[in-house]
């Protein structure tokens, strides 16, 4: 349908742990999603790289880009300054590219408020146990770290009825998870409130 052309604006939010990027991953490299790559001001993990998993930049940087107004949106996240770049989504959904934003709450609700097409869903664990047992296996940060995400993620899950939908990504079972974010995907592209133009040219032909 020609409605469906211009890509969706998907915003994707879970604590670290919930394993929301295995579950994009699955969905991206089936083409028809890309990620907008966030800028921020954290040190890069290992294996990551700038411009691939994010614009790593100085806080300088980053405040410059506020200045120009360069962010979709941006918010400080555990001590460190995440943004969207606005360069990084438009030509993507103009070329019919569904553009996946991976944001915290504050974030998805700024993406809510300029654009209220935009889709906005939680990927998490089964439960809290789940989640804290994740963090301490990946061995990457402090345990003052540890337990800082395990409040946020406390206080961010009080934001349920902000979003659209809710996927479960459970142990072993993201290949299953990414199967229900692609079912939200297909279900969003057939929405009546997406179908304008789709209706206008099916009424177009009507014979009198």
């Amino acid at each position: 349908m020609e409605e469906t052309k211009k890509g969706l604006l998907i915003v994707v939010t879970g604590p670290a742990g919930s394993g929301k990027g295995t579950v994009l991953a699955n969905i991206v490299n089936e083409g028809d999603c890309a990620y907008s790559v966030s800028a921020t001001t954290r040190k890069p993990r290992p294996g990551e790289i700038d411009g691939v998993n994010y614009h790593f930049m100085s806080v300088e940087e980053f405040k410059e880009h506020i200045a120009n107004n360069d962010f979709l949106e941006h918010a400080e996240y555990v001590g460190n300054h995440y943004g969207t770049l606005l360069s990084e989504i438009n030509g993507k959904r103009e070329k019919g590219i569904h553009v996946i934003l991976e944001l915290e709450v504050q974030g998805a609700a700024n993406v809510k408020r300029l654009y209220p097409d935009a889709v906005l869903i939680w990927i998490l664990p089964p439960d809290y146990a789940t989640l804290e047992g994740r963090l301490r296996g990946r061995a990457t940060e402090t345990e003052e770290v540890i337990q800082k995400r395990m409040q946020t993620a406390i206080k961010e899950l009080g934001s349920f009825d902000m979003f659209d939908y809710i996927v479960l990504n459970e142990d072993g079972k993201s290949y299953e998870a990414s199967r229900a974010l692609r079912a939200i995907i297909t279900a969003e592209q057939h929405k009546v409130s997406r179908t304008d133009s789709f209706v206008k040219k099916f009424m177009s032909t009507k014979i009198d």
